[in-house]
């Protein structure tokens, strides 16, 4: 088993949709031995963006309501991946990632922005799921 966190911000908008997109993935390409969470560094148990519902919608993801859900103590068995490089340093782990080192570039918080800028955001961050995808299929 495989443990995987994205972390954010507030895990309403970004690490929300990159669990949702990973577990979409994950599914389609039959790799069940993942088990996929979002967190956030300052989440306070808002309800996902509904910007955020639209972008998962429009991308086949599940856009189910949750709260957000506050980074806690760092599990040694789970790989942490950030939105960004600043996230990054904020986490006392060996085995955090950002999505800068998947795609080349940091994941930008949509928060405030519309609709569109959600899709955009969403985008990228499937982009990075799949190529994360990639490098669990040659591990395995």
């Amino acid at each position: 088993m495989i443990k995987i966190c994205f972390v954010c911000t507030g895990n309403t908008c970004r690490s929300i949709m990159a669990e949702r997109l990973m577990k979409k993935v994950a599914k389609e390409d039959n790799i069940p031995e993942l088990k996929i969470s979002s967190r956030g560094v300052y989440a306070t148990g808002e309800n996902i963006n509904p910007n955020a519902k639209i972008a998962l919608k429009k991308l086949h993801a599940s856009s189910a309501n949750r709260k957000s859900v506050k980074l806690g103590k760092i599990d040694k068995n789970t790989l942490y991946i950030t939105m960004t490089e600043q996230q990054k340093q904020l986490i006392n782990s060996d085995k955090v990632i950002s999505f800068k080192s998947l795609i080349g570039k940091d994941i930008e918080d949509p928060y405030g922005q519309d609709e569109s800028v959600y899709f955009d955001t969403a985008k990228d961050i499937l982009n990075g799921v799949n190529k994360l995808i990639e490098k669990l299929k040659m591990w395995r």
